[in-house]
C-alpha cells in the first residue's frame, strides 16, 4: 500500500526553526544571495563534469555563432536602385530565397543559398560571390 497522508512531525512543532537550520533558510530561493545554481560559485564544476548538455544551450538549438549576416531577396529588390541591371552589393550578407526578384540584377554577396541563386538567374540577373 503506498502511504496518502505522511504523519506530521510533532517534536519540534513549537520552535521556529526545526530541520531547516537558520530561520532565513525556510524561505525558497530567497537565501541564494541572487546567484543561481545555489549561490557559490564551487557548484560550477559539478555542472562541467555532470551536466555537460546544459552549457551553451539556447531553447531546442546548439548554440553557434553565425558566419553571416542574412538578407532575403524581397529586401534586396526594395533596396535596389533605378536603372538597367543595377548592381546591389551586400559585402557580410548571405541572401536568402525567400520573395521574388522583379527585374533583372547583379547581386554581390558573401554567400547564396541554392534556391536564391536559381530566382537570380530565372529573373535575368547574377549572383556573385564575394
Amino acid at each position: 500500500m503506498t502511504e496518502r497522508n505522511k504523519k506530521k512531525s510533532r517534536k519540534f512543532l513549537g520552535t521556529r526553526r526545526w530541520g531547516v537550520g537558520n530561520i532565513k533558510n525556510n524561505r525558497g530561493k530567497g537565501s541564494r544571495g541572487g546567484v543561481g545554481k545555489g549561490g557559490t560559485k564551487h557548484k560550477w564544476s559539478h555542472t562541467v563534469v555532470y551536466e555537460k548538455e546544459t552549457i551553451r544551450k539556447i531553447g531546442f538549438k546548439p548554440w553557434k555563432p553565425k558566419k553571416f549576416n542574412e538578407i532575403d531577396l524581397s529586401e534586396i529588390s526594395r533596396q535596389m536602385p533605378s536603372g538597367e541591371k543595377p548592381t546591389v552589393e551586400k559585402k557580410g550578407y548571405k541572401v536568402l530565397s525567400s520573395g521574388m526578384l522583379t527585374r533583372p540584377a547583379v547581386i554581390k554577396a558573401s554567400a547564396f543559398s541554392k534556391k536564391a541563386e536559381e530566382k537570380i538567374k530565372n529573373a535575368g540577373g547574377e549572383a556573385v560571390k564575394l
